[in-house]
């Protein structure tokens, strides 16, 4: 038997170090040819990393949040063989100094009242019972008719201590609860509430911790300003619902996303300013004719930002299918490098929970981003008379160090115009 040592693979780009987002695999376990062993980040996409032998694992290169540099020891393995080690196996396994197994991280510490629930004591200078202590969630155990005596006195028995088998509260316990209130100088039992005495560390790894640097690098580099404009969407919301009427057997149902998609792709060609990349370290800022949208999509995971590319070539239900799939791809973790890099300008949107106003973060480098707040209904005033009408904020941000904040302004109300008179849409 020998030792065959995996290292970091070079993943590509440019690439010189990844993060070791989870393993597959623990010590002791046999692997076959081609099974993945590690899963890893690089930016915002995870790469798996299969094994080119089979083998039993032997040990770990590191722990998960641990960041790697390319070429670096991955994993060991025990295989039939010579193995990849110029020491033969009976070195190899006198060796005392192999690389011990990474522990596992540590499990979140919580305090909890021992189960079961001991028979309390009353005290001996009150004659009281002491307070209740529950976990979360837990509901006081009590039977009907006891809950009608607590009800019909104002107590809420998720204060009152059970004294009957597996802390179930009996009647006496009521009673001896109100005797301790009344008996208290203030009225009010010395505790009220159940104590939770928890605590839970969680570490920021993986895409979690991709996420926070992307956006603390981007509030670093960027002085945002923002810029919120209410835009009347009755008639694009009229349209949508037609096109859908008429095309959704056949083509797939529209949301409003590809309609505002659009409004974008023409806008830009107005105010290229906006659809542009800023490279601060050499002071160059780079305008796009393409037009490579991010679409902010929340995933189990975190925030992901996959990129729907050439956005300017496609009609609604192509901008629509393409959503689909990326925004899919993304939450099931089947995105890949290329279809999460590259975006232009990224719009974000929180659907129904959008809110009035939001202050969205720019995808650095961009320069812009447009937010989507919530579609309501709303009386609004149109020639003299107050009438029902579907309006909805964009809530967008601009890196104000290349774009000023009047083109910003013209910008959206370029996208509010497509919108309001969404005829305009599909005129070249």
């Amino acid at each position: 038997m020998g030792i065959h040592i995996i290292k970091m693979p070079d993943i590509g780009e440019g690439i010189a170090e990844v993060e070791l987002a989870a393993w597959n695999v623990q010590p002791g376990d046999t692997v076959v040819e081609d099974q993945t062993l590690a899963d890893v980040m690089t930016d915002k996409a995870t790469v798996e990393i299969p094994s080119p032998v089979a083998g039993k694992v032997i040990s770990l290169g590191g722990k998960a949040g641990d960041v790697l540099a390319v070429g670096s020891e991955l994993i060991r393995l025990e295989v039939a063989g010579a193995g990849n080690l110029r020491e033969t196996a009976a070195v190899a396994i006198a060796e005392p100094q192999l690389a011990p197994a990474a522990p596992p991280p540590p499990k979140p510490v919580v305090i909890e009242p021992a189960t079961p629930v001991p028979t309390p004591q009353k005290s001996a200078l009150t004659g009281r019972h002491p307070s209740p202590i529950r976990q979360p969630g837990e509901k006081p155990l009590a039977s009907p008719a006891v809950r009608k005596y607590a009800w019909d006195r104002g107590i809420d028995l998720q204060f009152v201590f059970g004294s009957g088998p597996a802390g179930r509260i009996l009647r006496e316990d009521v009673d001896t609860y109100i005797a301790g209130k009344q008996g208290s100088p203030t009225g009010v039992p010395s505790s009220q509430r159940a104590r939770l005495e928890w605590e839970e560390a969680i570490p920021i790894i993986g895409l979690r911790r991709k996420i926070a640097q992307k956006m603390q690098e981007a509030k670093q580099h960027i002085p945002h300003f923002a810029y919120v404009e209410e835009i009347d969407m009755t008639e694009c919301e009229a349209l949508r619902q037609q096109l859908n009427a008429k095309y959704a057997v056949t083509r797939g149902k529209l949301t409003l996303l590809p309609l505002l998609m659009r409004a974008i792709v023409l806008a830009v060609r107005e105010f290229p300013q906006v659809n542009a990349r800023y490279d601060d370290v050499a002071n160059v800022v780079t305008r796009y004719g393409a037009v490579h949208l991010g679409i902010a999509t929340q995933t189990d995971g975190g925030l992901m930002v996959p990129v729907l590319r050439h956005a300017e070539t496609l009609d609604l239900w192509s901008t629509a299918a393409e959503v689909t799939r990326l925004s899919e791809a993304a939450r099931t973790g089947k995105a890949t490098r290329d279809e999460l890099t590259g975006s232009t300008l990224t719009i974000t949107s929180l659907g129904a929970l959008g809110g009035i106003v939001s202050t969205p973060v720019i995808n650095y480098p961009e320069v812009a981003i447009v937010g989507v707040n919530r579609l309501v209904e709303r009386p609004m005033l149109r020639n003299g008379q107050v009438v029902a009408r579907q309006m909805m904020n964009l809530s967008s941000s601009f890196d104000h160090r290349v774009v000023d904040g009047m083109d910003a302004a013209r910008f959206i109300q370029c996208v509010r115009g497509y919108l309001e008179f969404p005829a305009t849409l599909f005129v070249e």
